[in-house]
């Protein structure tokens, strides 16, 4: 009785486009583990279960790789910041919806927020631009919309929104250290609170060079 030779293995090749999406998830949980200047290539290549020069044929260099993580977690927060901006034109609702995108970007991003805002590789600087253009991007949002609903001018709308972006992204990175004393729910309202108390002082007025005094407000 003759024996039945065993089937071949199949092995699963993956498309480019997926081992790059293999390869930068495995380089982001490295990435935000160890910081830079700890990871190594052999690292992340272990991690995605790869060989090193697979990881190699994706990316030429540990920059190279990190600027590839950066730029997509960059666009990832902009593009949320728009969303927001862009789903409602009833401004209490943009204060909130960007109050939110700003939390669940530091809550949901597998920690991706702190490749941008806790970078160790912050002198570098193709990561400073990269860092800039997601700050210039969030600003730029938000900026147009208070720049046509208050009547101030470019420049201090732009000055309002920097101040409006500064509030969401450091107040959401403080709430991680919070999250089992204040629920994500309760910390969009009091931002988005504080923050629609503020901006919303700015209507449109012949005199733009102060924000009008409610009755009984001082």
């Amino acid at each position: 009785m003759s024996e039945t030779a065993p089937a071949p293995r199949t092995v699963t090749r993956l498309s480019r486009s997926d081992r790059r999406r293999q390869l930068l998830t495995a380089a982001r949980e490295v990435f935000v583990d160890q910081g830079y200047h700890a990871a190594a290539m052999d690292g992340i290549a272990e991690r995605a279960g790869v060989s090193k020069p697979v990881l190699y044929q994706h990316f030429s260099s540990k920059l190279d790789l990190y600027l590839a993580l950066l730029n997509e977690s960059a666009d990832e927060l902009v593009r949320a910041v728009q969303q927001a901006m862009e789903v409602t034109d009833v401004n209490k609702d943009r204060v909130r919806n960007t109050s939110e995108a700003y939390f669940s970007f530091v809550a949901d991003s597998g920690q991706a927020y702190r490749l941008i805002f806790e970078s160790d590789l912050r002198d570098e600087p193709a990561v400073q631009q990269v860092v800039e253009r997601a700050s210039e991007g969030c600003i730029e949002a938000i900026a147009q919309t208070i720049i046509t609903d208050t009547g101030v001018d470019a420049a201090r709308g732009r000055l309002l929104a920097s101040g409006l972006v500064g509030l969401y992204q450091v107040s959401a990175r403080f709430w991680l250290q919070q999250t089992d004393v204040i629920p994500r729910s309760e910390a969009v309202q009091l931002l988005s609170t504080l923050a629609w108390r503020g901006i919303s002082r700015f209507p449109r007025s012949e005199d733009h060079s102060e924000p009008h005094e409610q009755p009984g407000q001082h």
